[in-house]
């Protein structure tokens, strides 16, 4: 049953082919709104849209390279042409490099500022200009990460990921306050430890580089929670229905923390 009152409206959301930005497509659904899957993996696309269909909702899988700014331009333009028009956007899309910042290579630093920061803003920038054309307000949700806030430390070595995320929170902030005029309210979330491919991910490569055991990096950090669980991508995805709805009407600017605790400030 929906929460909120988001029914008919149409949301994109790229990196929604798995993991959080999946979660936050079916959720979406749930809510009755229309969803672009926006993926750089089109098969992942196209399965969370069978998914959404299954359960009776309206979505349209969409190859998208968020680095690329004729695709972001065409995410929206094919969103408007099949659904009318465009109400929320989530910046989700997101890749992860493990390695001390004094072994962080160009490439890796540059594909990281590329997706996660460069990619948020190319995104953006096409969905608001379509939104002040339709003149009736707006949201942009983006995906920060609790590495947004902190550094990760020396022992889970995501340094050029946190600095990418960084860039999401100041991108945000000053976003939100540039939009504010034409209603279009832009916030962030910052998760913590995520049930996600990406954090199997960390665990097996900052596993290797320290010669522990498998699970136990995830084990390690997931101890750490205050809530005592890890943290699901629905907890993520409830997070952005919220910020999404009216009942969050007055929320501009902000980066707020959905972590169990780990980020109390």
């Amino acid at each position: 049953m929906p929460k909120y009152d988001l029914d008919g409206q149409v949301a994109v959301v790229t990196g929604a082919g798995r993991g959080i930005g999946r979660a936050i497509a079916l959720r979406f659904a749930e809510e009755s709104v229309r969803v672009t899957a926006a993926d750089i993996n089109h098969q992942n696309a196209q399965g969370v849209v069978q998914d959404i269909e299954a359960m009776g909702g309206k979505a349209m899988p969409l190859t998208v390279d968020v680095t690329c700014k004729d695709d972001t331009e065409q995410m929206v333009s094919r969103t408007v042409e099949r659904f009318g028009r465009l109400d929320i956007l989530v910046n989700n899309a997101g890749i992860g490099v493990i390695a001390p910042l004094l072994d962080t290579g160009e490439d890796a630093w540059d594909a990281l500022m590329n997706v996660n920061a460069k990619g948020v803003l190319l995104c953006s920038q096409a969905a608001a200009r379509r939104m002040i054309e339709q003149g009736s307000g707006g949201r942009i949700i983006n995906n920060a990460s609790g590495a947004g806030k902190i550094a990760t430390g020396k022992d889970i070595p995501l340094g050029a990921y946190a600095a990418s995320k960084h860039a999401v929170v100041a991108l945000t902030k000053q976003m939100g306050l540039e939009l504010s005029s034409h209603g279009i309210l832009v916030n962030c979330v910052c998760a913590g430890i995520v049930d996600t491919p990406m954090w199997d991910l960390i665990d097996r490569e900052v596993a290797a580089l320290q010669g522990a055991p498998l699970g136990s990096v995830k084990a390690s950090a997931v101890d750490r929670i205050p809530l005592g669980r890890i943290e699901k991508p629905e907890d993520v995805a409830n997070m952005v229905a919220f910020l999404a709805s009216s009942d969050a009407s007055y929320i501009t600017a902000q980066a707020l923390n959905v972590c169990g605790g780990m980020l109390p400030y």
